[in-house]
C-alpha cells in the first residue's frame, strides 16, 4: 500500500488533474468541454453528498434561495480528503495491477 510505485501512481493521478484543470484559469467555457466535465465532476460532488445528508458541507445548510451554496471549511476539507482517498485507491488499484503482471512474466522468463 505504501510502496514507492503506489506514490508514483499518485503522482501522476494528481498531476493529470492538475493539468486537465490547469485551461479553467484562462477560457471560461472549458468547463463545459469534456475534459472540462471531468475537472468539474469532483467540484460538483459536495452537492450530491449534501443531498445524501451529509450535514455541515454547504454554507446556509444548502438554503442559498436560487443561487448554489458555497462549501463550507468542512465541506473543502470533507471534498479533498475523499478525493484524495479516491485517487490514492486507484493508485494503488494499479500499483498491484502492474506489479503483479511484471512478477508473472519475470517468473516465467526466469525458468
Amino acid at each position: 500500500m505504501f510502496q514507492p510505485r503506489t506514490f508514483k501512481f499518485f503522482a501522476a493521478i494528481i498531476a493529470t488533474v492538475l493539468l486537465l484543470s490547469l485551461p479553467a484559469f484562462v477560457w471560461t467555457g472549458y468547463l463545459d468541454s469534456p475534459a472540462g466535465l471531468i475537472v468539474a465532476v469532483p467540484y460538483l460532488s459536495i452537492y450530491l453528498f449534501h443531498k445524501i445528508g451529509i450535514p455541515g458541507l454547504l454554507e446556509y445548510n444548502g438554503a442559498c434561495g436560487w443561487g448554489w451554496c458555497a462549501p463550507t471549511i468542512f465541506g473543502w476539507v470533507f471534498l479533498c480528503a475523499f478525493w484524495l482517498l479516491v485517487a490514492w485507491l486507484l493508485a494503488w488499484g494499479l500499483s498491484s495491477l502492474t506489479r503483479t503482471k511484471i512478477g508473472v512474466l519475470n517468473c516465467r522468463t526466469a525458468k
